[in-house]
């Protein structure tokens, strides 16, 4: 295969270059590069990646004070099992258990290879690889190499795909999948459709390129670009939305994790950078006004300051933990920033409350910890330079630079990592033949899941897909024509949105990709976020659908300019998106749905947060009724919500459907619907060798 010069198709009067290979792998993060090697590894070899910009994404660019990757036990004399850790996961609710097994039963594979490819996993002196206790986890299954876990994963799989000849295609922002009859009553992969972004106005070269394809490995990330709240890297935006128009089925989509994050430079403030106990001041929107806040809910200082310890490793905000627990913090801080319009900002110059750190005062827990690691004195900047040196000078790395000994870091409760996401089987296939989400995009977790398993998924799913893809018929399952014909309608709706918006321009209507963006996501961040009501899920539904219906009549994008271009398909992505989103969470609550993970749903017949100590520990907080909440309590675990467009690729139908605007289609269906199953369990397959080994002889046991 070669993409120097593709050779050009011709699609309605429209001449447009298309790249004929087997597999796209969508994605340069650490789930698109594991996957592009497996799949070279096994054989298949007639693969290419694209990405919108191969050194953007989480995976290379986000981190914590020590990033977590989550892998069954290599070390030390305690029990562990497959099965047990496919439990653990399992546990977390609304997560299918073929999917729990295979990431435990794989999880050993896939860091032994990051090892072998020389992601620097600490082990003794004998090569375990000692681990340590994260959340949700039973065991001590986590390992980190540092806050660039994921980065480095990353840079060792994209050298080796490198060394292995795999083209890389920077600078394709995804437009739509191709997708066609299966002849089963369903679709298949029959290619996908992007925008270069390289490409100049000015240039003969189409902008649009075409791959005719059989398979998709969809490793774009989570939807990020749809919160602007959020410690996702800039550049992250993820495409889900192309995912949904071509009918592939969202599952689990109202799930997210949110935690208390910087917000320049975006980091999560997890782990040492709240074991230090640091002081938290509000100001005003000019940065006048300083206080402490905590106080005003949290009266005793030994609860305030252990709470705030608590947060380093009880990091994302947690429905259970929101009453009289750690996540009482977020819900402070979101008050400050949310609902009082004030700035939050973490202080490690000074000690909160008092002048003097009075560790006595310490819950035991706490006072252990900084016990053992010698940092019982001194200031919070003091104490994490003792405890974690490489988290102070993270911050003067970082642009904008910040000196956290003299200067105060800015907070807020953000959007980190979806765990719902596209929905996948036992192989990370969805219900498209030939579309396989993984990573962040694939909805494989539940509603709790261990810190660091989501690295592990990656690399599981990725290379669950490889095994499938090369083990199937590689025969392309269309012919050219269906190809063209499936993808005319695609192109043209593609360019005709691109000719009414530039056309819009011309005539003297300013830009306004970059306004329209930022407006969806904040409202998203505003009316979706960790704190979220029936009220103000169908307000944001009723405006974000107001918006996509409106979209191909009032965008406005300066031809001259690419990164405005880029974004007139970006945020029609981005609408799609949070249109389904929120329609998943507005069935959600109609389905009775109560707050659990990493959201609370307001609910008027609910509690408030409780003082949680002293003589009246159930006594309620004064704060505001959007804090009445009722916990799920694992009324739900044991269903998955799935979410489906009825009207896939609803660009397809610009020649029948008679909607037209600006020679375009309006960019998004009317309506969504959703489906609760039960989740499936963890398989209990025949584990006597013999017949296993029969099996694995005939067919590798991949079906």
């Amino acid at each position: 295969m070669t993409t120097s010069t593709p050779p050009p198709m011709t699609f309605g009067n429209e001449q447009v270059p298309v790249v004929a290979v087997s597999t796209v792998v969508v994605g340069t993060g650490s789930a698109g590069y594991c996957a592009a090697d497996r799949l070279w590894e096994l054989g298949h070899d007639d693969i290419v990646m694209v990405a919108d910009k191969v050194r953007a994404g989480a995976s290379r660019n986000a981190g914590s004070d020590k990033q977590t990757y989550y892998k069954l036990t290599l070390s030390g004399s305690e029990p562990d099992s497959v099965r047990e850790m496919a439990e653990t996961l399992f546990s977390g609710g609304a997560m299918d258990g073929d999917n729990a097994l295979a990431e435990a039963a794989l999880s050993a594979r896939g860091f032994i290879r990051l090892c072998d490819l020389g992601v620097p996993f600490p082990q003794n002196r004998y090569g375990e690889f000692v681990g340590y206790k994260t959340d949700h986890d039973p065991r001590q299954r986590a390992t980190s190499v540092g806050p660039y876990t994921s980065r480095t994963m990353v840079e060792q799989l994209e050298k080796k795909v490198r060394r292995n000849g795999t083209q890389v295609l920077d600078e394709c922002r995804v437009v739509d999948i191709v997708v066609h009859p299966d002849g089963h009553g369903g679709s298949r992969v029959a290619g996908l459709l992007v925008l270069r972004t390289n490409i100049s106005s000015g240039s003969s070269e189409s902008p649009f390129l075409f791959f005719r394809c059989q398979n998709i490995v969809y490793a774009t990330g989570g939807p990020a670009g749809i919160y602007a709240k959020r410690v996702f890297p800039n550049g992250q935006w993820g495409a889900s939305g192309a995912a949904l128009r071509a009918g592939v089925i969202g599952k689990n989509l109202t799930e997210w994790q949110f935690g208390l994050g910087s917000i320049k430079p975006r980091w999560n403030v997890s782990g040492t950078y709240m074991q230090a106990i640091p002081r938290f001041v509000s100001t005003d929107a000019e940065g006048n006004d300083e206080r402490e806040f905590l106080t005003e809910a949290i009266e005793d200082y030994g609860r305030l300051i252990s709470l705030v310890f608590l947060k380093g490793y009880q990091w994302p905000f947690d429905a259970r933990k929101a009453a009289d627990g750690s996540s009482l913090i977020d819900l402070l801080v979101y008050q400050e920033t949310a609902l009082r319009g004030r700035r939050v900002f973490l202080d490690f110059r000074s000690n909160p409350v008092r002048t003097s750190f009075d560790h006595a005062e310490l819950q035991p827990e706490a006072h252990e910890y900084l016990n053992r690691a010698g940092a019982l004195f001194g200031t919070p900047i003091e104490r994490l330079r003792h405890m974690n040196e490489p988290a102070y000078r993270f911050y003067l790395d970082r642009n904008p630079y910040i000196d956290l000994e003299k200067q105060m870091l800015e907070v807020d409760v953000c959007a980190q990592h979806n765990n719902g996401g596209l929905t996948v089987d036992a192989w990370w296939q969805s219900n498209v033949r030939g579309f396989f989400p993984v990573g962040e995009a694939a909805g494989s977790h539940g509603v709790y899941r261990p810190g660091g398993a989501a690295l592990n998924s990656g690399q599981v799913g990725a290379t669950r897909a490889a095994q499938f893809i090369a083990a199937s018929d590689a025969t392309p399952a269309h012919s050219e024509k269906e190809f063209i014909e499936a993808g005319t309608p695609i192109l043209r709706a593609a360019l005709d949105l691109l000719a009414s918006a530039t056309n819009r321009a011309e005539q003297g209507t300013p830009d306004n990709t970059g306004e329209m963006l930022s407006r969806v996501q904040e409202l998203m961040s505003e009316k979706a976020g960790p704190v979220r009501s029936r009220h103000s899920i169908l307000e944001a539904l009723q405006q974000v659908s107001l918006w996509a219906d409106e979209y191909s009549e009032v965008v406005s994008a300066d031809r001259e300019s690419r990164r405005s271009i880029n974004r007139t398909f970006l945020v029609r992505d981005i609408l799609t998106t949070a249109h389904v989103y929120l329609s998943a969470m507005a069935d959600y609550i109609a389905h009775d749905g109560k707050s659990r993970g990493s959201v609370i749903y307001s609910d008027p017949s609910g509690s408030l947060p409780r003082r949680g100590y002293g003589s009246e520990p159930g006594k309620e907080l004064a704060l505001p009724d959007i804090f009445k909440f009722s916990l799920d309590n694992g009324a739900l675990d044991d269903e998955v919500q799935e979410t489906t467009l009825t009207s896939p690729l609803p660009l397809q139908a610009l020649e029948t459907s008679g909607t037209t605007t600006d020679r375009g289609a309006k960019p998004l269906p009317s309506k969504v619907e959703f489906n609760w199953r039960r989740r499936r369990p963890i398989p209990q397959d025949d584990e006597f060798f013999e017949n296993v080994w029969r099996d694995f002889r005939a067919n590798g046991n991949i079906y």
